[in-house]
Protein backbone atom coordinates (compact mmCIF):
# COMPACT_ATOMS: atom_id res chain seq x y z
CA UNK A 1 0.00 0.00 0.00
CA UNK A 2 1.36 3.43 -0.95
CA UNK A 3 2.26 5.63 2.02
CA UNK A 4 0.07 8.47 0.71
CA UNK A 5 -3.01 6.22 0.96
CA UNK A 6 -2.39 5.13 4.57
CA UNK A 7 -3.97 8.20 6.31
CA UNK A 8 -7.29 7.33 4.66
CA UNK A 9 -6.95 3.57 4.26
CA UNK A 10 -6.50 2.81 7.98
CA UNK A 11 -9.40 4.81 9.49
CA UNK A 12 -11.70 3.95 6.60
CA UNK A 13 -10.57 0.34 6.76
CA UNK A 14 -11.28 0.20 10.49
CA UNK A 15 -14.85 1.42 10.00
CA UNK A 16 -15.42 -0.64 6.85
CA UNK A 17 -14.10 -3.90 8.34
CA UNK A 18 -15.81 -3.58 11.74
CA UNK A 19 -19.15 -2.54 10.23
CA UNK A 20 -18.71 -5.31 7.67
CA UNK A 21 -18.19 -7.92 10.39
CA UNK A 22 -21.41 -6.77 12.06
CA UNK A 23 -23.25 -7.07 8.73
CA UNK A 24 -21.64 -10.47 8.03
CA UNK A 25 -22.92 -11.76 11.36
CA UNK A 26 -26.42 -10.51 10.54
CA UNK A 27 -26.18 -12.12 7.10
CA UNK A 28 -25.15 -15.41 8.69
CA UNK A 29 -28.06 -15.26 11.14
CA UNK A 30 -30.72 -14.73 8.46
CA UNK A 31 -29.01 -17.27 6.19
CA UNK A 32 -29.38 -19.95 8.89
CA UNK A 33 -32.79 -18.95 10.27
CA UNK A 34 -34.72 -17.25 7.48
CA UNK A 35 -33.46 -18.59 4.16
CA UNK A 36 -34.77 -22.16 4.72
CA UNK A 37 -38.24 -20.70 5.36
CA UNK A 38 -38.44 -17.98 2.70
CA UNK A 39 -35.69 -17.42 0.18
CA UNK A 40 -37.43 -14.34 -1.23
CA UNK A 41 -37.68 -12.66 2.18
CA UNK A 42 -34.05 -13.57 2.87
CA UNK A 43 -32.99 -11.93 -0.38
CA UNK A 44 -34.97 -8.76 0.34
CA UNK A 45 -33.41 -8.33 3.79
CA UNK A 46 -29.95 -9.32 2.57
CA UNK A 47 -30.20 -6.67 -0.16
CA UNK A 48 -30.36 -3.99 2.55
CA UNK A 49 -27.40 -5.48 4.45
CA UNK A 50 -25.28 -5.68 1.28
CA UNK A 51 -26.09 -2.05 0.46
CA UNK A 52 -25.06 -0.91 3.96
CA UNK A 53 -21.62 -2.33 3.21
CA UNK A 54 -21.24 -1.42 -0.46
CA UNK A 55 -22.48 2.14 0.01
CA UNK A 56 -19.29 2.82 1.94
CA UNK A 57 -17.30 2.07 -1.22
CA UNK A 58 -19.73 4.22 -3.22
CA UNK A 59 -19.00 7.05 -0.76
CA UNK A 60 -15.27 6.66 -1.41
CA UNK A 61 -15.85 7.11 -5.13
CA UNK A 62 -18.55 9.81 -4.94
CA UNK A 63 -17.67 11.98 -1.99
CA UNK A 64 -14.03 11.35 -1.14
CA UNK A 65 -12.41 11.07 -4.57
CA UNK A 66 -15.09 12.68 -6.72
CA UNK A 67 -14.95 9.92 -9.34
CA UNK A 68 -16.80 11.14 -12.44
CA UNK A 69 -18.73 8.50 -14.37
CA UNK A 70 -20.34 9.71 -17.59
CA UNK A 71 -23.02 7.46 -19.06
CA UNK A 72 -23.71 7.28 -22.79
CA UNK A 73 -26.69 5.59 -24.40
CA UNK A 74 -30.25 6.28 -25.45
CA UNK A 75 -33.23 7.52 -23.47
CA UNK A 76 -35.11 4.20 -23.68
CA UNK A 77 -32.18 2.31 -22.15
CA UNK A 78 -31.76 4.90 -19.39
CA UNK A 79 -35.47 4.65 -18.60
CA UNK A 80 -35.36 0.86 -18.22
CA UNK A 81 -32.27 0.71 -15.98
CA UNK A 82 -33.26 -0.82 -12.66
CA UNK A 83 -36.73 -1.83 -13.86
CA UNK A 84 -35.94 -5.23 -15.37
CA UNK A 85 -33.68 -8.23 -14.97
CA UNK A 86 -30.57 -8.01 -17.15
CA UNK A 87 -27.31 -9.76 -17.94
CA UNK A 88 -24.55 -7.13 -17.91
CA UNK A 89 -21.59 -7.75 -20.23
CA UNK A 90 -18.76 -5.22 -19.73
CA UNK A 91 -15.23 -5.04 -21.04
CA UNK A 92 -12.69 -5.26 -18.22
CA UNK A 93 -10.60 -2.14 -18.76
CA UNK A 94 -9.38 -0.76 -15.41
CA UNK A 95 -8.85 -1.71 -11.78
CA UNK A 96 -12.12 -0.09 -10.70
CA UNK A 97 -14.54 -1.30 -13.41
CA UNK A 98 -16.37 -3.17 -10.66
CA UNK A 99 -16.72 0.01 -8.61
CA UNK A 100 -18.04 1.94 -11.61
CA UNK A 101 -20.58 -0.85 -12.09
CA UNK A 102 -21.59 -0.57 -8.44
CA UNK A 103 -22.09 3.19 -8.79
CA UNK A 104 -24.32 2.73 -11.87
CA UNK A 105 -26.26 -0.06 -10.13
CA UNK A 106 -26.76 2.11 -7.04
CA UNK A 107 -28.16 4.94 -9.16
CA UNK A 108 -30.53 2.37 -10.72
CA UNK A 109 -31.59 0.96 -7.31
CA UNK A 110 -29.92 -2.38 -8.10
CA UNK A 111 -26.90 -2.24 -5.81
CA UNK A 112 -28.20 -4.91 -3.46
CA UNK A 113 -29.27 -7.14 -6.37
CA UNK A 114 -26.10 -6.70 -8.41
CA UNK A 115 -24.49 -10.12 -8.79
CA UNK A 116 -21.51 -11.38 -10.75
CA UNK A 117 -19.67 -14.50 -11.79
CA UNK A 118 -16.27 -14.25 -10.11
CA UNK A 119 -13.17 -16.35 -9.49
CA UNK A 120 -13.51 -18.61 -6.46
CA UNK A 121 -10.74 -16.97 -4.41
CA UNK A 122 -12.81 -13.78 -4.16
CA UNK A 123 -15.22 -15.28 -1.64
CA UNK A 124 -12.37 -15.73 0.87
CA UNK A 125 -11.59 -12.01 1.03
CA UNK A 126 -12.33 -10.66 4.54
CA UNK A 127 -15.74 -9.02 4.92
CA UNK A 128 -16.48 -8.14 1.29
CA UNK A 129 -15.90 -11.66 0.00
CA UNK A 130 -18.08 -13.13 2.73
CA UNK A 131 -20.79 -10.55 2.06
CA UNK A 132 -21.05 -11.30 -1.65
CA UNK A 133 -21.13 -15.04 -0.90
CA UNK A 134 -24.25 -14.46 1.20
CA UNK A 135 -25.56 -12.29 -1.66
CA UNK A 136 -25.43 -15.34 -4.00
CA UNK A 137 -22.61 -14.32 -6.30
CA UNK A 138 -21.46 -17.23 -8.45
CA UNK A 139 -17.87 -18.41 -7.94
CA UNK A 140 -15.88 -20.41 -10.48
CA UNK A 141 -12.42 -21.92 -11.00
CA UNK A 142 -12.21 -20.65 -14.61
CA UNK A 143 -11.88 -24.25 -15.80
CA UNK A 144 -15.01 -25.20 -17.73
CA UNK A 145 -14.83 -28.91 -16.84
CA UNK A 146 -15.07 -27.92 -13.17
CA UNK A 147 -17.34 -24.90 -13.55
CA UNK A 148 -20.10 -26.12 -15.88
CA UNK A 149 -22.27 -27.86 -13.30
CA UNK A 150 -21.66 -25.23 -10.60
CA UNK A 151 -22.47 -22.36 -12.93
CA UNK A 152 -25.61 -23.93 -14.33
CA UNK A 153 -26.97 -24.75 -10.87
CA UNK A 154 -26.21 -21.19 -9.71
CA UNK A 155 -27.95 -19.70 -12.73
CA UNK A 156 -31.01 -21.88 -12.17
CA UNK A 157 -31.27 -20.62 -8.58
CA UNK A 158 -31.53 -17.01 -9.82
CA UNK A 159 -34.64 -17.56 -11.96
CA UNK A 160 -36.96 -16.65 -9.08
CA UNK A 161 -35.04 -13.56 -7.89
CA UNK A 162 -37.65 -11.17 -6.42
CA UNK A 163 -36.18 -7.82 -7.50
CA UNK A 164 -34.64 -6.47 -10.73
CA UNK A 165 -31.39 -8.41 -10.99
CA UNK A 166 -28.18 -7.45 -12.77
CA UNK A 167 -25.91 -10.44 -13.36
CA UNK A 168 -22.46 -9.34 -14.52
CA UNK A 169 -20.52 -11.65 -16.82
CA UNK A 170 -16.94 -10.61 -17.57
CA UNK A 171 -16.62 -12.81 -20.64
CA UNK A 172 -13.07 -11.67 -21.36
CA UNK A 173 -12.20 -13.70 -18.27
CA UNK A 174 -9.54 -11.33 -16.97
CA UNK A 175 -8.43 -7.70 -16.88
CA UNK A 176 -7.11 -6.05 -20.02
CA UNK A 177 -3.31 -5.68 -20.02
CA UNK A 178 -0.85 -5.19 -22.89
CA UNK A 179 0.51 -8.71 -22.45
CA UNK A 180 -2.95 -10.26 -22.51
CA UNK A 181 -3.86 -8.23 -25.59
CA UNK A 182 -0.73 -9.53 -27.34
CA UNK A 183 -1.69 -13.11 -26.48
CA UNK A 184 -5.26 -12.48 -27.71
CA UNK A 185 -3.97 -11.04 -31.01
CA UNK A 186 -1.70 -14.03 -31.58
CA UNK A 187 -4.57 -16.42 -30.85
CA UNK A 188 -6.94 -14.51 -33.18
CA UNK A 189 -4.44 -14.64 -36.05
CA UNK A 190 -3.88 -18.37 -35.55
CA UNK A 191 -7.65 -19.04 -35.58
CA UNK A 192 -8.59 -16.65 -38.38
CA UNK A 193 -10.59 -14.40 -36.06
CA UNK A 194 -10.80 -10.58 -36.19
CA UNK A 195 -7.70 -9.19 -34.46
CA UNK A 196 -8.66 -7.25 -31.32
CA UNK A 197 -7.16 -3.85 -30.55
CA UNK A 198 -8.92 -2.69 -27.36
CA UNK A 199 -10.56 -5.84 -25.94
CA UNK A 200 -9.75 -9.48 -25.33
CA UNK A 201 -11.42 -12.41 -27.09
CA UNK A 202 -14.56 -13.42 -25.16
CA UNK A 203 -14.95 -16.84 -23.62
CA UNK A 204 -18.47 -17.76 -24.64
CA UNK A 205 -19.41 -20.97 -22.79
CA UNK A 206 -20.56 -19.23 -19.61
CA UNK A 207 -22.43 -16.59 -21.62
CA UNK A 208 -24.21 -19.28 -23.66
CA UNK A 209 -25.28 -21.07 -20.46
CA UNK A 210 -26.52 -17.84 -18.88
CA UNK A 211 -28.60 -16.93 -21.94
CA UNK A 212 -30.09 -20.42 -22.29
CA UNK A 213 -31.04 -20.71 -18.62
CA UNK A 214 -32.15 -17.14 -17.90
CA UNK A 215 -33.79 -16.34 -21.25
CA UNK A 216 -37.33 -17.03 -19.91
CA UNK A 217 -36.99 -14.47 -17.09
CA UNK A 218 -34.34 -11.98 -18.26
CA UNK A 219 -35.55 -9.68 -21.05
CA UNK A 220 -32.31 -7.88 -21.88
CA UNK A 221 -28.53 -7.92 -22.26
CA UNK A 222 -26.84 -4.68 -21.16
CA UNK A 223 -23.59 -4.19 -23.05
CA UNK A 224 -21.31 -1.92 -21.00
CA UNK A 225 -18.36 -0.44 -22.91
CA UNK A 226 -15.91 1.17 -20.49
CA UNK A 227 -13.28 3.67 -21.61
CA UNK A 228 -10.86 6.02 -19.89
CA UNK A 229 -10.33 9.35 -21.72
CA UNK A 230 -6.78 9.69 -23.06
CA UNK A 231 -6.21 12.91 -21.10
CA UNK A 232 -7.25 11.32 -17.79
CA UNK A 233 -5.21 9.16 -15.39
CA UNK A 234 -6.18 5.52 -15.13
CA UNK A 235 -8.38 5.13 -12.03
CA UNK A 236 -7.39 2.80 -9.20
CA UNK A 237 -8.32 2.16 -5.59
CA UNK A 238 -5.06 3.77 -4.47
CA UNK A 239 -5.94 6.98 -6.34
CA UNK A 240 -9.40 6.94 -4.80
CA UNK A 241 -8.01 6.48 -1.28
CA UNK A 242 -5.72 9.46 -1.90
CA UNK A 243 -8.78 11.52 -2.84
CA UNK A 244 -7.68 11.84 -6.49
CA UNK A 245 -10.47 12.08 -9.03
CA UNK A 246 -10.67 10.25 -12.35
CA UNK A 247 -13.10 10.16 -15.25
CA UNK A 248 -14.72 6.99 -16.60
CA UNK A 249 -16.91 6.87 -19.70
CA UNK A 250 -19.46 4.05 -19.90
CA UNK A 251 -21.56 3.38 -22.99
CA UNK A 252 -24.66 1.25 -22.34
CA UNK A 253 -26.42 -0.56 -25.17
CA UNK A 254 -29.52 -2.63 -24.50
CA UNK A 255 -30.04 -5.78 -26.53
CA UNK A 256 -33.44 -7.47 -26.31
CA UNK A 257 -33.09 -11.13 -25.37
CA UNK A 258 -35.54 -12.00 -28.13
CA UNK A 259 -32.98 -10.74 -30.69
CA UNK A 260 -30.43 -13.39 -29.72
CA UNK A 261 -30.14 -16.66 -31.69
CA UNK A 262 -31.63 -19.86 -30.30
CA UNK A 263 -28.69 -22.23 -30.88
CA UNK A 264 -25.55 -22.49 -28.74
CA UNK A 265 -23.28 -21.77 -31.71
CA UNK A 266 -25.42 -18.81 -32.71
CA UNK A 267 -25.31 -17.31 -29.19
CA UNK A 268 -21.53 -17.78 -29.01
CA UNK A 269 -21.05 -16.07 -32.38
CA UNK A 270 -23.38 -13.25 -31.32
CA UNK A 271 -21.18 -12.67 -28.25
CA UNK A 272 -18.03 -12.59 -30.38
CA UNK A 273 -19.67 -10.17 -32.83
CA UNK A 274 -20.66 -7.94 -29.91
CA UNK A 275 -17.00 -7.65 -28.91
CA UNK A 276 -15.92 -6.89 -32.47
CA UNK A 277 -18.43 -4.01 -32.45
CA UNK A 278 -17.24 -2.99 -28.99
CA UNK A 279 -13.67 -2.87 -30.29
CA UNK A 280 -14.73 -0.51 -33.08
CA UNK A 281 -16.64 1.65 -30.61
CA UNK A 282 -13.52 1.95 -28.46
CA UNK A 283 -11.55 2.98 -31.56
CA UNK A 284 -14.11 5.76 -32.06
CA UNK A 285 -13.73 6.82 -28.43
CA UNK A 286 -9.95 6.91 -28.79
CA UNK A 287 -10.12 9.23 -31.77
CA UNK A 288 -12.95 11.49 -30.57
CA UNK A 289 -12.69 11.29 -26.77
CA UNK A 290 -16.40 10.53 -26.52
CA UNK A 291 -18.91 7.86 -27.53
CA UNK A 292 -20.84 10.54 -29.41
CA UNK A 293 -24.39 9.89 -28.20
CA UNK A 294 -26.80 10.99 -25.47
CA UNK A 295 -25.19 11.51 -22.08
CA UNK A 296 -26.64 11.08 -18.62
CA UNK A 297 -25.27 12.71 -15.48
CA UNK A 298 -25.32 10.40 -12.48
CA UNK A 299 -25.26 13.08 -9.79
CA UNK A 300 -24.11 12.40 -6.24
CA UNK A 301 -26.94 11.16 -3.95
CA UNK A 302 -26.79 11.64 -0.19
CA UNK A 303 -27.51 8.00 0.67
CA UNK A 304 -23.88 6.86 0.77
CA UNK A 305 -22.88 9.94 2.76
CA UNK A 306 -25.56 9.21 5.37
CA UNK A 307 -24.51 5.55 5.65
CA UNK A 308 -20.85 6.47 6.19
CA UNK A 309 -21.86 9.16 8.70
CA UNK A 310 -23.90 6.54 10.58
CA UNK A 311 -21.07 4.00 10.74
CA UNK A 312 -18.55 6.76 11.55
CA UNK A 313 -20.56 7.52 14.68
CA UNK A 314 -21.48 3.98 15.73
CA UNK A 315 -18.08 2.28 15.30
CA UNK A 316 -15.91 4.92 17.10
CA UNK A 317 -18.50 5.20 19.91
CA UNK A 318 -18.60 1.43 20.33
CA UNK A 319 -14.79 1.27 20.29
CA UNK A 320 -14.55 4.07 22.86
CA UNK A 321 -17.02 2.34 25.21
CA UNK A 322 -15.19 -0.97 24.82
CA UNK A 323 -11.77 0.57 25.51
CA UNK A 324 -13.13 2.41 28.52
CA UNK A 325 -14.81 -0.69 29.90
CA UNK A 326 -11.81 -2.96 29.28
CA UNK A 327 -9.18 -0.36 30.32
CA UNK A 328 -7.16 -1.81 27.45
CA UNK A 329 -5.06 1.31 26.93
CA UNK A 330 -4.09 1.55 30.58
CA UNK A 331 -1.41 -1.13 30.24
CA UNK A 332 1.49 -1.66 27.86
CA UNK A 333 0.03 -5.03 26.92
CA UNK A 334 -3.22 -3.35 25.93
CA UNK A 335 -1.44 -0.68 23.91
CA UNK A 336 0.51 -3.36 22.05
CA UNK A 337 -2.68 -5.31 21.34
CA UNK A 338 -4.43 -2.17 20.06
CA UNK A 339 -1.47 -1.33 17.84
CA UNK A 340 -1.47 -4.89 16.51
CA UNK A 341 -5.17 -4.54 15.69
CA UNK A 342 -4.49 -1.37 13.66
CA UNK A 343 -1.62 -3.13 11.90
CA UNK A 344 -3.97 -6.00 11.05
CA UNK A 345 -6.46 -3.52 9.57
CA UNK A 346 -3.69 -2.01 7.44
CA UNK A 347 -2.61 -5.48 6.26
CA UNK A 348 -6.16 -6.49 5.31
CA UNK A 349 -6.69 -3.23 3.41
CA UNK A 350 -3.39 -3.87 1.63
CA UNK A 351 -4.62 -7.32 0.58
CA UNK A 352 -7.94 -5.91 -0.64
CA UNK A 353 -6.16 -3.20 -2.64
CA UNK A 354 -3.73 -5.70 -4.21
CA UNK A 355 -6.68 -7.84 -5.24
CA UNK A 356 -8.00 -5.00 -7.41
CA UNK A 357 -4.72 -4.24 -9.14
CA UNK A 358 -4.06 -5.66 -12.60
CA UNK A 359 -0.44 -4.44 -12.28
CA UNK A 360 0.15 -7.09 -9.64
CA UNK A 361 -0.39 -9.85 -12.18
CA UNK A 362 2.46 -11.74 -13.80
CA UNK A 363 1.15 -10.86 -17.25
CA UNK A 364 1.41 -7.17 -16.47
CA UNK A 365 5.01 -7.64 -15.39
CA UNK A 366 5.63 -9.51 -18.62
CA UNK A 367 4.17 -6.61 -20.60
CA UNK A 368 6.49 -4.14 -18.90
CA UNK A 369 9.44 -6.45 -19.66
CA UNK A 370 8.50 -6.70 -23.34
CA UNK A 371 8.11 -2.93 -23.58
CA UNK A 372 11.59 -2.41 -22.13
CA UNK A 373 13.01 -5.03 -24.47
CA UNK A 374 11.55 -3.21 -27.50
CA UNK A 375 13.13 0.05 -26.35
Amino acid sequence: MAVAAVPMAVPFGLIFLLSGLILNILQAVIFITLRPLSRNLYRRINKVLVELLMLQLIWLADWWAGLKIQLYGDSKTFELLGKEHAIVVPNHRSDIDWLAGCVIAQRSDCLGSLLAVMKKSTKFLPVIGWSIWFAEYLFIDRIWAKDETTLKLGLQSLKDFPRPLWLTLSVEGTRFTPAKLLAAQEYAMSQGLPTPRNVLIPRTKGFVSAVNILRPVVPAIYEFTIAIPANQPSPSILRILRGQSSVVHVHIKRHAMTDLPETDDGIAQWCRDMFVAKDALLDKHKSEGTFGCEQKQLGRPLKSLLVVAFWSCVIPYGAFRFLRWSELLSTWKGVIMSSAALLLVAMIMHILILFTQSESSSTARTARYLAKKKD
